[in-house]
């Protein structure tokens, strides 16, 4: 790439978080960063569609360490992302973000920011009857092996900023799409009861790591939490019955319930919702919303997410 703009290298940039933030930085032209993107599939549609909104396209994958040593060279900074559900165990998204802290340390990559999550442990210790442990050690691993992943780049000496996220709303889209019942109401079912869920639009997050960069080095060694809304599931349902136009009804399973159901990575995924319920308080706390917003003036709320996505969410789910 030839350009005097600094690079910034994306990992997973045709997947969500890198998707975001690929072209939040493609749409400031005039911005200081210019985007090399990484992806398993530089012939894939979404990685055509990045090299012509104006993204060095590079092949690399974080599970072949060989590939990424020219996907760092020269790059200022980095986005790094894994993909934990393409393996779906703890120990194989580990083995990746060594990866990319072992080239981005090799490299010289002066502002990374990986993108991480609580270790659900430390609010439920994993030894706790409510939830089931999980391949021998975790809660919910995909939480918790990113938290441990966190010392790979404080080994490596990578300049890091942790990015905290949380639940996107698109899996509203597809994981956790509404379902209609027998008798054809829409029903939202996720195990939250009356907690608060912290959401945040994709996009957003993409925005928000553009911003971190922009802000240089005050933030690097900071852990940086964030989200666009705090609210109760019933709430998110009155909000999509408005906006759809038929009613969302919440009907929240219990988490041993959601566990049980035929769905991949239910175990998992009751376990996430579990800590999300049973942490609130101080899954929320760390996401202070006004602090997120004056990163990104732009960060949208749950109702801004619907007006955009209400002809996406009516063709989610089957018709009446």
């Amino acid at each position: 790439m030839t350009t005097d703009k600094r690079i910034v290298t994306v990992c997973g940039a045709t997947g969500n978080q890198g998707g975001g933030v690929a072209r939040a930085i493609l749409a400031d032209p005039e911005g200081e960063f210019a985007v090399r993107a990484l992806t398993r599939r530089p012939d894939s549609d979404a990685a055509k569609e990045l090299e012509r909104l104006g993204a060095e396209v590079v092949r690399a994958d974080a599970d072949d360490p060989e590939s990424l040593g020219p996907a760092f060279e020269g790059a200022y900074g980095a986005f790094l992302v894994t993909s934990y559900w393409a393996h779906g165990t703890a120990e194989a998204e580990k083995e990746q973000a060594a990866n990319l802290a072992r080239a981005a340390g090799h490299a010289g990559v002066q502002h990374a920011i990986w993108s991480t999550l609580e270790d659900t442990r430390a609010c439920i210790p994993v030894d706790d009857p409510r939830m089931p442990t999980l391949q021998g050690t975790y809660n919910v691993p995909h939480f918790d092996a990113k938290a441990e992943a966190d010392a790979f780049f404080q080994d490596a000496a990578v300049p890091t900023t942790f990015l905290r996220a949380t639940f996107y709303w698109e899996n509203l889209l597809g994981a956790f799409v509404l379902r209609r019942d027998a008798e054809g109401t829409l029903v939202l079912n996720l195990p939250m009861g009356d907690k608060r869920l912290a959401g945040i639009a994709v996009a957003d997050i993409g925005h928000v790591a553009q911003a971190i960069l922009h802000r240089g080095t005050d933030l690097i060694a900071a852990t940086v939490s964030i989200a666009g809304e705090h609210l109760r599931v019933a709430d998110m349902a009155a909000e999509m019955t408005e906006k759809l136009g038929e009613t969302v009804a919440y009907r929240p399973l219990t988490p041993d319930e959601f566990r049980a159901q035929d769905m991949p990575g239910a175990d998992e995924s009751g376990n996430m919702f579990q800590f999300y319920a049973d942490c609130e308080e101080r899954f929320t706390g760390a996401r202070d919303l006004t602090a997120v917003r004056a990163l990104y003036p732009g960060l949208q709320n749950f109702a801004t997410w619907l007006n955009g996505h209400r002809e996406e969410l009516a063709a989610a789910f089957p018709g009446r």
